[in-house]
């Protein structure tokens, strides 16, 4: 299985530990997240000492505001590791309002920008931001990967246009039912698995932090509303995360 989405600098215990603990779950691989010029450098260190962890780099929305924002051209460089695999994550947010919808679409765009010259795909944070996000998007032809879904009234956009939509530990909440359904509606080959790491544990899990071993009770979620075996969504979802991310 693929991790899709973690934050492994933002989590108390060390990478390597997680990583090792993910692994003996049948977790094999982890795309961690940078969201700012230090965390994405950090995510760079721990893809760079542990096997199978890869990393996505930019600033998130809620640093639209911050004299970071306007270090986006230093993710250039960063983004030329070999171990760096996308752009994000990067997005909007109506909920965590620390900058204007205006500066978070500055930022939004400056990415996109980037990801587009670059050629890597982009990896999207939208919170009940749903036509704005999906407007901001329309002009981009490159991979975009839908991190943390909630929003089962973007499914028939996105799958329209063929974005990868990508499912955490929230679709295994006893009120995600919408949510589930909204999934079964999403083509298998462009369905992700995260964790989202440290945050939103899955219901099993709920109440301690979140690790990528536990990708596992949303896999079991969304196969079972699918009608079919974990094993299958499983193989799945960590074949596409290879063709979204262009992992080995």
């Amino acid at each position: 299985m693929t991790d899709s989405h973690a934050h492994l600098d933002a989590c108390d215990e060390s990478a390597a530990t997680l990583v090792e603990r993910a692994g003996a779950a049948g977790v094999t691989r982890v795309v961690t997240i940078g969201t700012g010029i230090d965390s994405c450098r950090a995510a760079l260190e721990i893809a760079d000492t542990n096997k199978g962890v890869f990393a996505a780099l930019g600033i998130d929305p809620h640093q639209a505001a911050t004299p970071e924002a306007g270090r986006v051209e230093e993710l250039r460089e960063l983004l030329a590791h070999p171990k760096a695999v996308a752009v994000g994550e990067t997005g909007l947010d109506t909920v965590r309002q620390f900058a204007s919808p205006v500066e978070q679409r500055r930022l939004l765009d400056a990415h996109l920008a980037l990801a587009d010259e670059l050629g890597l795909p982009v990896v999207i944070h939208n919170r009940e931001a749903d036509e704005e996000t999906a407007a901001a998007l329309e002009p981009f032809r490159g991979t975009v990967v839908l991190h943390c879904f909630s929003s089962p009234g973007l499914v028939s956009v996105v799958v329209e246009r063929g974005y990868y939509v990508s499912f955490a530990g929230n679709a295994t909440y006893p009120n995600a039912a919408s949510l589930r359904e909204a999934s079964v509606s999403v083509p298998v080959e462009r369905i992700l698995v995260e964790t989202d790491s440290p945050y939103l544990s899955p219901q099993a899990v709920r109440g301690r932090p979140n690790e990528p071993a536990n990708v596992v009770h949303t896999v079991r979620a969304l196969a079972e509303a699918r009608g079919i075996v974990a094993e299958e969504l499983a193989a799945a979802t960590h074949a596409n995360a290879a063709t979204a991310f262009g992992l080995p």
